[in-house]
């Protein structure tokens, strides 16, 4: 045997003696891959925004899951597309991540119409997909792989103001409402508890118009609902559509009882677009920075020395939230076997920011929803009672 067989062998004899195993030169153990998360965000376009502060969300849990022993023992690290604000993109971005990128796991999107658009697509390859979902008819295809942790759901976005309204003698509540509402997917959920909860309580809906996006000018609308004498005003749009219809009723003198706005008086940019004009703006959500659940705490303190915010953003907040969803669907199944995740997920409560969640067939869990109101230019939860911050300021003051 010659001097470099006999070395070689040698060397061999000794790994086998500690146990060790050989691993070929540039090939390390799956453990020490980092668990690789894929998916997309509107970074850019009209929905990056919000974004922007989901995207913050998953990445400080990352940054908190990293510095314990990772996930499963092993770090993580995101894969993150901009979709630019096009479901479509969110479509491409969703098979690229899980058929070229072969990602472990995949994050949800935002807004509910990419969201609504990648869950058949998170069916398809058997991936599970926790985010803010498409709203109802979404949860209702079928899809097993799909949960709302907590979801986003537009038929309950205004429980919350109505259940208030209800608490409210009759003598007290607005009587005749306009109703604008943005021609898509999300627009058309926000009506269900609109039509519904008018009705029972008596609201006459004498505006109930559709729009498409983009808006270009919100005066219109305003003209004719205080032409039509309308006390309440529910402005169901985006982001830019509530700050453009604000400034339309400054501008023309038009001071109903309440305002509600659909989508974006509740994160930052609201207060910072339209300062005081702002306030007394009602809105609704199912995650609030002040409600008594663990790590609502810990997330406030690190927005604070962050961002010099009093607490989360809400959006921050899901961002976080479907993460926590998913890596407890993957340390309870102790794999990222997709579909051991998704039966963990389906038969275990998981423990949020937003509470304790317990999944239905559709993915999703009990209904719930607060209600929220701009005071001070702090988003306050106004009802029910038992989370009250602070009592809703009603009827809206006059502009300054």
């Amino acid at each position: 045997m010659s001097r470099r067989c006999l070395k070689r062998s040698l060397f061999l004899i000794m790994c086998l003696s500690l146990g060790l195993t050989l691993v070929p030169y540039g090939v390390s153990n799956a453990a020490d891959k980092p668990i690789s998360i894929g998916g997309s965000l509107p970074l850019t376009g009209k929905f990056a925004e919000t974004a922007k502060w989901i995207e913050k969300g998953m990445k400080f849990w990352a940054e908190e899951i990293n510095a314990k022993s990772g996930l499963l023992g092993r770090k993580v690290v995101f894969k993150i597309y901009d979709d630019q604000s096009n479901a479509g993109k969110a479509v491409t971005f969703a098979e690229k991540a899980i058929t070229v990128d072969k990602v472990d796991l995949l994050f949800g999107g935002y807004p509910g119409t990419a969201a609504r658009a990648v869950m058949p697509v998170a069916e398809k390859h058997k991936f599970v997909y926790v985010s803010m979902g498409g709203h109802m008819k979404s949860f209702q295809q079928g899809y097993t792989y799909s949960f709302g942790g907590p979801p986003l759901m537009g038929e309950w976005w205004y429980e919350g103001f109505y259940q208030w309204l209800k608490s409210l003698p009759a003598y007290q509540r607005p009587k005749r409402a306009a109703v604008y509402t943005m021609n898509n997917p999300i627009g058309t959920s926000l009506m269900d508890s609109i039509n519904r909860m008018s009705e029972d309580l008596g609201i006459e809906l004498v505006i109930n118009e559709k729009y498409n996006l983009p808006l270009p000018d919100a005066t219109p609308f305003i003209v004719k609902a205080k032409q039509m004498n309308c006390d309440l005003l529910f402005s169901n749009g985006f982001f830019a559509d509530g700050v453009m219809t604000i400034r339309a009723a400054k501008a023309l003198n038009y001071n109903p009882k309440a305002i509600v706005q659909g989508v974006g008086s509740i994160i930052p940019a609201w207060v910072k677009e339209l300062g005081e004009d702002g306030n007394y703006v009602f809105s609704g959500t199912v995650l609030h920075y002040k409600l008594a659940y663990p790590g609502n705490d810990k997330l406030n303190a690190y927005v604070k020395e962050k961002y010099n915010l009093p607490g989360y953003p809400l959006y921050f907040g899901f961002g976080y939230a479907w993460m926590q969803t998913l890596s407890q669907g993957v340390e309870g199944a102790n794999s990222l076997n997709q579909t051991k995740i998704r039966d963990w997920l389906k038969s275990n409560t998981v423990q949020t920011i937003a509470g304790p969640l317990i999944f239905d067939e559709k993915g999703l869990p009990e209904p719930v929803n607060f209600c929220t109101q701009v005071i001070d230019g702090k988003v306050e939860l106004t009802y029910p009672k038992k989370v009250r911050t602070t009592k809703p300021v009603y009827p809206k003051p006059a502009w300054k």
